[in-house]
């Protein structure tokens, strides 16, 4: 049987063929449909980087590295700080009170205003009210603790505190863990608490993520600076390496410093976008001037370290790698922010007589008479030399008629301290500087670490670079007689802009290095900038001879490599340190003045046990550690000639005079020297020579305080020495 077959025709063949054509081709679709909606969405986040942040996607890419990068830096710099200050103090098991002694000399009156005043007050206008008109602190005067001592920093954490804490009472969250502490040796137990509910414990939290976040501008910055992410890692490993000589927060938390030097990093790391911008906008001018506030209100010395500034910027113009519109522009800014605080400061006559605002006129009124002055002598090394001569004197001159206009003198132990420096002048304010370690010149040994980690030599070398190039801009500027440059070649603009970043920050560093030299505290300055200069070595503007990218960044793994040995030993020796706080002769004398004197006592001494006397006793004191204002220095130098060699009735004359009725004496004040001619009978000596060769009056009072005071409590360390009005008092 043969089986029939229906045989296709041409129709049915085509109509087939259009079937199968459109099964394939919706498949097609709907793969292609897939895949043109994915790229429209990778196209309109592309788009949307593209347009509303005005980057590629490879650059925001990089961007968000970067920050993560900055972050972790941050974090790891966080969590040393803290890892090294619970080592060193072991905080977390002190009591309240050891929390406080913890707190040395002008630490305490920062630390004072955040804990007991505007924490413990009624409210946080009351307690502002009671830093405002304070009688404590400089008894019988009343005086602006906020305007005295920069404590804004401390208004904004109690602020915090108290929200806080208010926050986690009403939601029933505990914010402090307690437990009870024996400390053995006879010593009566303690409570102690940690927890962000504890005063002291929120207090240097804070303080530490502020600088840990320092950290990560750090990383941002060199990023910035050498255009390449492994230089933002050099600057943070430097960082590290040279800890010890780039900062002290880690032992010394509530220093103004801890507050105000992370806000410089800012200000410097804004002010570089600026130099190396043609035209940076008013947003960026603004944020320069309000990282200006931040810097200069926690800190009185804020406005020294933007004169050197100042001066940097003003020797980049005269140079020409400024322009005169910029620095001008640069300048209206840094007026603006001083006159914001001297308002906020309550007009603090020692911002508006200081150099540097007497500098910012001065370089303002050179700018403005340029023309003139470039149309009457021939541009080059003679007028280069007559502006800088200008600003010198204009500067001085300023400076102290203003100073005679506001009757201003706090300040004037800092001329007297540089001239110090550089004569054999020699006064009891200068002494109490100079005989302080901090404030001498700058050790050998610091240099000598300085090179171990390769710091110094990696400096020395970028600088040289960057001076070799700059002398040959110069000398090609001589011989081409120019008298302007160029502003219509953009690539050249775009050279100069970057080529005066690096002039900046090589004056910036010459002058931090001045200021270290002479005063060795200041190299807390000199230290951080060279971390920030060693970034450069990664820079392919200075080293693009070195070879293609890759041979320039193992060239830099290489110099970190040998960094890293002696870096990790100075981290070992770092985390090797291990202690715990204890005081017990102070921690005796205050518990005796809380336990035997009236609420209304008056004490007087040595300026740290003052400090610590008002925070823990809440007793009224005539003296403190902030030494900076002229009355006090001129009060505390009447307290101290109990350790001259001055008669014993005029010591009483002035403590009476003072309204002082106890007066604490520390025989180790009397006898320690930190170095020859330092003692205190021996400064004293510099003022009093008419009593020179006498036994001093501390060593007759240790003795026997009769016959004109009473000893009413010692110990080992501490002798109360009562302060007589009258003879029944000697009874």
């Amino acid at each position: 049987m043969v089986a029939k077959t229906r045989k296709p025709n041409a129709k049915d063949q085509s109509s087939e063929k259009d079937r199968s054509q459109s099964v394939s081709g919706k498949s097609r679709r709907g793969k292609d449909g897939k895949g043109s909606a994915f790229q429209s969405k990778n196209g309109l986040f592309a788009g949307f980087i593209r347009n509303k942040l005005g980057l590629s996607p490879s650059a925001f890419a990089r961007g968000i590295t970067v920050l993560v990068l900055a972050l972790i830096a941050g974090f790891l710099h966080w969590y040393h700080l803290s890892h090294l200050f619970e080592n060193d103090r072991h905080f977390s098991h002190m009591s309240s009170l050891e929390k406080e002694m913890a707190f040395r000399t002008e630490m305490v009156i920062t630390y004072l205003l955040n804990s007991h005043t505007i924490i413990e007050a009624r409210s946080f206008m009351d307690g502002l009210y009671m830093i405002m008109n304070d009688r404590l602190t400089e008894y019988p005067l009343v005086i602006n603790t906020l305007k005295r001592f920069n404590l804004y920093p401390e208004v904004v954490l109690a602020s915090w505190y108290r929200a806080f804490t208010s926050t986690m009472d009403f939601f029933g969250f505990p914010t402090k863990m307690c437990w009870t502490i024996n400390r053995g040796e006879g010593l009566d137990p303690v409570e102690s608490c940690e927890g962000l509910g504890d005063p002291a414990y929120f207090y240097v939290t804070f303080v530490f993520l502020l600088n840990g976040a320092m950290m990560s501008l750090f990383f941002i910055y060199g990023t910035y600076l050498s255009g390449s992410r492994l230089g933002g890692t050099v600057t943070v490993l430097c960082f590290f390496f040279n800890h010890g000589e780039s900062t002290r927060v880690m032992w010394t938390p509530p220093l103004r410093e801890s507050f105000s030097y992370p806000f410089l990093v800012l200000q410097m790391l804004l002010l570089t976008y600026i130099l190396r911008t043609r035209n940076p906008s008013k947003h960026t001018m603004m944020a320069l001037g309000i990282s200006n506030v931040f810097f200069m209100l926690p800190w009185q010395f804020a406005q020294f370290v933007l004169l050197t500034q100042v001066a940097s910027l003003f020797a980049s113009y005269i140079l020409g790698y400024l322009s005169p519109t910029k620095m001008q522009s640069v300048l209206v800014t840094h007026m603006i922010s001083l006159a914001v605080c001297f308002l906020l400061m309550f007009g603090n006559s020692m911002l508006l007589t200081s150099f540097y605002a007497s500098s910012l006129v001065s370089i303002w009124g050179v700018i403005a008479l340029r023309d003139r002055l470039v149309g009457t002598f021939k541009p080059g090394i003679f007028t280069w030399v007559m502006q800088c001569l200008a600003w010198v004197v204009s500067t001085v001159i300023l400076k102290f008629m203003l100073s005679v206009i506001f009757g201003a003198s706090d300040d004037a132990h800092i001329s007297s301290l540089i001239k110090s420096k550089f004569t054999s002048y020699k006064d009891f304010d200068t002494m109490m500087y100079t005989c302080a370690a901090e404030f001498d010149f700058i050790e050998a040994e610091t240099l000598i670490r300085y090179i171990k980690t390769m710091l110094l030599p990696v400096n020395v070398l970028i600088v040289g670079f960057i001076a070799g190039r700059t002398i040959q801009d110069i000398i090609m500027f001589l011989r081409n007689e120019k008298t302007e440059k160029s502003e219509d070649d953009e690539a050249e603009q775009t050279q100069l802009l970057a080529k005066g970043v690096l002039v900046y920050h090589s004056l910036q560093l010459v002058a931090f290095a001045v200021l270290a030299v002479l005063i060795m505290r200041l190299k807390l300055f000199l230290t951080p900038h060279m971390c920030i200069m060693s970034c450069l070595i990664c820079s392919r503007q200075l080293f693009g001879w070195i070879g293609e990218k890759f041979k320039l960044q193992m060239t830099v793994v290489g110099i970190l490599s040998i960094m890293a040995v002696q870096g990790f030993a100075n981290l070992q020796s770092q985390w090797g340190i291990i202690g715990e706080f204890s005081n017990f002769p102070q921690e005796e004398l205050l518990e005796w003045i809380k336990d035997n004197t009236s609420p209304n006592a008056v004490f007087a001494g040595a300026m740290p046990t003052m400090a610590s006397v008002k925070l823990s006793t809440g007793r009224a004191i005539v003296n403190h550690p902030h030494y900076e204002d002229a009355g006090l220095r001129e009060r505390t130098k009447m307290v101290y000639a109990m350790y001259s060699r001055k008669p014993s009735e005029e010591v009483k004359r002035n403590l009476i005079k003072l309204q002082v009725d106890y007066f604490i004496l520390e025989d180790s004040w009397c006898t320690r020297r930190s170095k020859p001619g330092c003692s205190m009978p021996e400064i004293w000596d510099v003022e009093d020579s008419q009593n020179a060769g006498k036994v001093p009056l501390c060593t007759l009072m240790s003795r026997d305080s009769r016959p004109h005071f009473s000893t009413v409590f010692h110990n080992n360390i501490y002798k109360v020495l009562r302060v007589p009005k009258t003879v029944r008092d000697m009874r």
